[in-house]
């Protein structure tokens, strides 16, 4: 990658890019500019068209220990102008990047995700945890609550009542919980968790990309919509779907029993 990180380590393995939270000295901990760099990397890899899968990890132990205490002292006498101006935009900005990404992402997880971290997870399409992971969205013992999303995600993925344990509670949940309520959607052993993660981004980014796009902006929207306008919807974008290249590369490989080689057109 062309772009010069502090905070991050950034690579592209086949079609799928990498972005590493790279400060394991401080247990992967987030600061203003560690968020506006994951801006910058999920642009630069959605804007690739090499890059068809993107996965959010940590280098060390830890996927993060969520947001710099240094940063969170600061905040008390932070005007809260400046708070959703200057600093929530490039917090929120990572979350609603990865949310929105018509690519597949998956968060690779071991150690602990905590406060912010576990909102960035949630946000991924996929979250691939090694038995160290452990999910904190500890903000109520802060004084605070999820802004990152994890109030909508969180009951959508697990239910209202694991939801308010999670939330209200700061209850952590660990990696065979996560997997067993929804949460996270695979147990990998540690010394395995690269190498599962990697392949399976790898068999995401054999998809239509066209088709993936269209059913994950459908699966977002219909977490807000009703059946009829996501009816309405749907059948636009099916109709559109087939006319492309790739539903007829699809339908040849089904009738031709082998696999299909989509280009996103």
């Amino acid at each position: 990658m062309s772009e010069v990180y502090e905070d991050l380590l950034v690579e592209r393995s086949g079609p799928v890019g990498w972005i590493r939270i790279n400060r394991p000295d401080r247990r992967n901990a987030l600061r203003p500019q560690t968020l506006a760099e994951i801006c910058r990397a999920v642009d630069g890899l959605s804007a690739d068209p090499a890059v068809r899968a993107m996965v959010l990890a940590g280098e060390g132990k830890h996927f993060s220990a969520g947001a710099e205490f240094s940063f969170l002292e600061g905040l008390k006498t932070t005007p809260a102008p400046q708070v959703k101006s200057d600093i929530y935009a490039h917090f929120q900005g990572a979350a609603r990047r990865l949310h929105h990404c018509p690519k597949p992402t998956i968060a690779a997880v071991s150690g602990a995700a905590i406060t912010v971290a576990c909102e960035l997870a949630l946000t991924c399409d996929f979250r691939l945890v090694a038995p160290t992971a452990e999910f904190h969205e500890s903000w109520i013992k802060l004084g605070l609550i999820p802004p990152l999303g994890g109030l909508f995600l969180l009951p959508r993925l697990v239910g209202a009542g694991r939801a308010a344990e999670i939330v209200l509670a700061g209850r952590p949940i660990g990696a065979e919980e996560a997997v067993r309520i929804g949460l996270a959607s695979e147990l990998v052993d540690a010394d395995r968790l690269h190498e599962r993660t990697q392949a399976f981004a790898a068999q995401l980014a054999a998809l239509p990309p066209l088709a993936y796009a269209a059913a994950k902006e459908g699966l977002r929207r219909g977490a807000e919509s009703s059946m009829e306008k996501e009816w309405a919807t749907n059948v636009l974008a099916q109709a559109m779907l087939l006319g492309t290249q790739d539903f007829a590369e699809g339908l040849a490989a089904v009738v031709e029993k082998r696999p299909g080689v989509f280009v996103g057109a």
